[in-house]
């Protein structure tokens, strides 16, 4: 499980209960922002976050491609901001309790159980539960998760002040890590398993020019090694097979994401990662249920794409409580 930066007092308020216009499961840019237009525009919203709320997008350090921003701003400062827009208008946030099932009853009516045994009712319910960095599953991985393997450099960097590091994946989470791994550490190793790093060409020249930063590509880490903590990594060279291991303090994988489905893999239509298929209109095949966001197939996982995804499901929402009204 992806470690989150969690506040050193968290915060769960109480919902008021009764019937809710709009229950949001995640708290990430697609649910908050959908939880800004939506209570704005007044109806009733419950945002509940297994973790703490922001996402992924709060776990980077630094976002310079979210509009508005020219010099950048810092993952968390901008989920913040978020939460506090969407609390301004009334929206309900209930952090530290993981949905477990989506029950649709009848048409305008969703129950949503929790895993402390809470159970919610709300006339729509928008999945933005967004993805989870994938695993390698190679020897090592697991067994030191948390002493030397980590999936957030923005959370353990610190840690590896003039050490060794390695970087599994030279995707843009990759290299956008990567650069935060170079302020701390006395060199970076970078992996990636094709023979070109599919990152943004303005990532690529920042990281792959570093004089701390050497890259290997077309390659596939078979071991992490260590004792009680890590020592080195394995990795072979696909076009001769030949074996290299290299020194390492620290190992941070970037391989792409799992959207967080498995609770409604029987209720909504999947495709074949498990991402979440939908309409323009951020509809699912189930009435009243949507979806946005990083867990939506098709999406683009930016911040940006979330944002306008949550602001669209709010707009179809705002659509369906009209129509529900209409026939009562």
């Amino acid at each position: 499980m992806f470690d989150f930066k969690v506040a050193e007092e968290p915060r769960k308020e109480a919902p008021s209960g009764g019937l809710y216009d709009y229950i949001i499961i995640g708290a990430g840019p697609a649910g908050l922002s959908s939880a800004i237009y939506a209570a704005r525009d007044g109806m009733k919203v419950l945002v509940l976050e297994k973790e703490v709320v922001g996402g992924l997008a709060a776990t980077t350090e630094l976002i310079e491609n979210y509009p508005g921003f020219p010099e950048g701003i810092a993952g968390e400062e901008l989920m913040e901001r978020m939460r506090k827009q969407a609390e301004r208008f009334g929206t309900e946030i209930v952090e530290f309790d993981e949905v477990t099932k989506v029950e649709p009853v009848k048409k305008g009516l969703i129950r949503v159980h929790t895993a402390e045994g809470e159970t919610y009712e709300g006339k729509v319910v928008l999945l933005a539960t967004g993805s989870q960095p994938k695993h390698l599953g190679i020897p090592g991985e697991e067994e030191f998760y948390g002493r030397g393997v980590s999936y957030c450099a923005t959370c353990d960097g610190p840690l590896y002040k003039g050490k060794r590091v390695v970087v599994i994946g030279c995707g843009n989470s990759g290299l956008q890590e990567g650069q935060n791994l170079l302020n701390y550490a006395s060199e970076v190793t970078f992996i990636e398993f094709l023979d070109h790093s599919p990152a943004e060409k303005i990532l690529q020249e920042r990281v792959m020019n570093h004089p701390k930063a050497t890259c290997y590509f077309n390659s596939q880490v078979v071991e992490i090694k260590g004792d009680e903590k890590v020592t080195a990594v394995v990795f072979k060279d696909r076009a001769t097979g030949e074996l290299k291991e290299i020194p390492a303090d620290g190992v941070f994988i970037y391989v792409g994401y799992k959207p967080d489905t498995e609770f409604v893999k029987d209720l909504v239509e999947l495709n074949r990662w498990g991402y979440i298929k939908t309409d323009e209109k951020m509809r699912t095949k189930v009435e009243g249920v949507l979806a946005a966001g990083d867990v939506r197939a098709d999406n683009l996982a930016q911040v940006t794409v979330a944002v306008s995804d949550g602001c669209k499901a709010a707009m179809t929402t705002r659509e369906y409580l009209a129509e529900l009204k209409s026939e009562a």
